[in-house]
């Protein structure tokens, strides 16, 4: 029987799988409202083995270690952040970095055991999955969370050479990570960065190539020097960026949005050059859509899926407001395939 592991390996050659595989995530509601179904109705308490998604996250992707009590943690970079509304990630609370400079601030240890603590358990218990270490907020959104959003999107303009620096010291901390986690038995790496907005890029094309793009050409170099993949994450309308982002070696991309790009034609473009993740609406068919219209926008995707260069999912985190039947009318399609 082939392995969860070969067919994501499969899609990534360029080649046709034997199914479209798939891999779901849930933010904490969502996902507490699956589990208590699951438990309620077929004695179910292992969600990961109930999803068997096809792709196994490691590591801790963005380092929420400290809770602080009163809806507040605090991440390894000294960013407290207020979980009052988002559960999941929260708001930014205050400004790490309050002027134009890294005078003074001390960078995190990269190598935290805590990044790697989970990775030989998980690979032992689910080995036959395509292994993917996670790397959050791995640049961008690592450096407007430390400064301010305004306050980064501004020194683009009025201190480019502070936002390189920070840039480049956040892909140093970065690759020093990835170096780590290429000791283990992993497939890829994954980075996450949102650039995109509903309509284009947060700080538009020109900043991105002239700032971001050299960083992360770096970065991601860094990975495939070891024989493995790159994954990345971001949310909003960057299809613009495709063809730069096959050049410096991205292999598979999500989250997929059908609200800010036409999946199916994009799908269609770069099959065989780029693979995507996601897809399946988050915004409109999931909160609001019937059963029938998950399963119909499902089955297009899973049969468009059939040809390669895409893995099945929703385009982000399944959010708490996701009606139940439509939960589970997905994965159900998706489990049907095999």
């Amino acid at each position: 029987m082939i392995t969860k592991r070969k067919v994501i390996q499969l899609v990534l050659e360029g080649r046709q799988p034997p199914y479209t595989p798939w891999s779901f995530g849930f933010t904490k509601e969502a996902k507490e409202t699956l589990q208590r179904k699951l438990r309620a109705e077929q004695g179910v308490d292992d969600l990961e083995t109930y999803l068997d998604n096809h792709l196994l996250k490691l590591g801790s992707d963005i380092g929420f270690f400290s809770d602080l009590g009163n809806n507040r943690v605090q991440d390894v970079f000294g960013v407290i952040w207020d979980r009052s509304i988002d559960k999941d990630i929260g708001n930014v609370e205050g400004c790490v970095l309050d002027s134009p400079s890294l005078k003074g601030y001390i960078f995190p240890d990269p190598l935290d055991p805590r990044f790697f603590a989970d990775i030989p358990g998980k690979i032992a218990r689910y080995g036959d999955r395509f292994r993917v270490f996670q790397i959050g907020f791995s640049l961008y959104e690592r450096a407007w969370t430390l400064r301010g959003m305004q306050n980064l999107l501004l020194d683009m303009i009025d201190h480019p050479e502070f936002v390189q620096d920070l840039l480049n010291a956040i892909a140093d901390y970065n690759i020093a990570q990835v170096r780590e986690a290429l000791k283990y038995d992993i497939d890829a790496v994954y980075f996450g960065d949102d650039w995109g907005q509903q309509r284009g890029l947060q700080m538009g094309p020109r900043l991105w190539r002239r700032l971001i793009f050299p960083v992360l050409k770096r970065m991601y170099a860094e990975v495939h020097a070891a024989g493995k993949y790159v994954f990345i994450h971001s949310c909003g309308d960057v299809d613009e960026l495709f063809e730069d982002l096959i050049a410096i070696g991205v292999n598979c991309f999500n989250p997929f949005q059908p609200e800010v790009m036409d999946v199916m034609a994009l799908m269609e473009c770069f099959r065989g050059r780029l693979v995507f993740h996601g897809g399946l609406s988050t915004q409109q068919t999931l909160p609001y859509g019937s059963v029938e219209d998950v399963r119909a926008e499902s089955l297009r995707l899973l049969q468009a899926g059939r040809r390669g260069g895409y893995i099945f999912a929703p385009a982000h985190d399944v959010e708490g407001d996701v009606p139940i039947e439509n939960i589970l009318a997905f994965i159900e399609l998706a489990h049907s395939q095999v």
